[in-house]
């Protein structure tokens, strides 16, 4: 189902510092990790907004901050217009329900201790009003055949699984209340590539069917081009380019993004003949310590005296149609970049 204009959640100068303290009886604050620093943006019902960046960056972070995990320093996230750290009691259990998560690491995230129907079936413990005790197995088994996996495993554990089987347990886990929103942080790294396109067509089917809408994290740059239908591009705790899958991939204007895809694989030999490889210097400088002005200008080729004065906002520039958080931001060709 393509995206409509509705804007189902927004987030605004969101940001996340973690302090640093010093001493072990008065600990004393002397610093703190800025891991998301201002981020903005807008989902759209039944969209896939797609975040890729290095890992550090700040992504799962992010994830935790719209899962109300974590607490932000300050900044807004809108969900239908309301500020969902504003909310408390049963309207913020009611919002806990539309938004849901599918974790990383399927070997760790799902309890073996727990029968899989159990592990599936706890979000009605929660939420009893979803499902009446009498009709949870019953449901539970509707969800596993719907990722794919037999109902007759209910009584399984999460050890007789393969990994992929057990990320489609987790997937149904996060079906389980009918969410409208699911934040699927990075749901396939763990993951071999066979099996990988699996997940993310199980993932596509399941959005078309339930008319979910994806905020998908990934590193993976091919697999988040076959799934998103934007793209932001974080570094350093801030978003520094975004656009649809087509102006990321074909027309990158910030450096970072630029050097990102640079570094793509590209199977054809004609095609890596052709791409110009972009060797980033120097390492990521810290999230305590990031670099006055643009985060990126201490590793950029374009870096001049006005990358380190201003903070360079996120906005279509001049030559460009889409936004990046760069002084000097221009289009570039690169390479295609298959899809998974």
């Amino acid at each position: 189902m393509p995206p409509s204009a509705e804007h189902i959640m927004e987030v605004k100068d969101l940001v996340k510092h973690f302090p640093l303290t010093q001493g072990i009886v008065f600990k004393k604050v002397i610093g703190a990790v800025k891991a998301v620093d201002g981020v903005t943006f807008e989902l759209r019902r039944g969209e896939t907004l797609g975040i890729v960046g290095e890992s550090g960056c700040g992504k799962s972070t992010l994830a935790k901050l719209l899962m109300c995990l974590e607490r932000p320093t300050s900044g807004q996230a809108l969900f239908k217009g309301q500020d969902i750290y504003a909310l408390r009691g049963s309207k913020f259990k009611a919002m806990r329900r539309n938004i849901q998560i599918i974790l990383q690491d399927p070997y760790s995230s799902l309890n073996p201790r727990m029968t899989v129907g159990d592990i599936i079936g706890e979000p009605f413990e929660i939420h009893p009003e979803v499902a009446p005790k009498g009709d949870r197995r019953r449901k539970v088994q509707d969800l596993l055949d719907v990722v794919g996996l037999n109902p007759e495993y209910i009584n399984r554990y999460p050890h007789q699984f393969s990994g992929g089987q057990r990320q489609r347990i987790g997937i149904a886990r996060g079906l389980a209340l009918r969410p409208e929103v699911i934040i699927c942080d990075e749901p396939v790294s763990a993951l071999d590539v066979s099996v990988q396109a699996q997940v993310v067509n199980l993932l596509e089917a399941l959005q078309n069917e339930f008319d979910l809408s994806y905020i998908f994290i990934g590193h993976d740059l091919s697999v988040v081009r076959h799934i998103a239908d934007r793209v932001g591009v974080m570094y350093l705790g801030k978003i520094v380019e975004i656009g649809t899958d087509e102006q990321i991939y074909e027309r990158p204007t910030h450096p970072y993004t630029q050097a990102l895809l640079s570094a793509v694989p590209v199977p054809d030999p004609v095609g890596r003949e052709e791409r110009t490889r972009i060797i980033l210097q120097g390492d990521v400088p810290s999230p305590a310590n990031p670099p006055s002005g643009c985060r990126f200008r201490t590793r950029c080729w374009k870096a001049q005296d006005i990358c380190a004065e201003q903070v360079p906002e996120l906005v279509v520039r001049s030559g460009t149609d889409h936004p990046s958080a760069c002084h000097f931001a221009e289009e570039r060709e690169i390479v295609h970049v298959r899809e998974a």
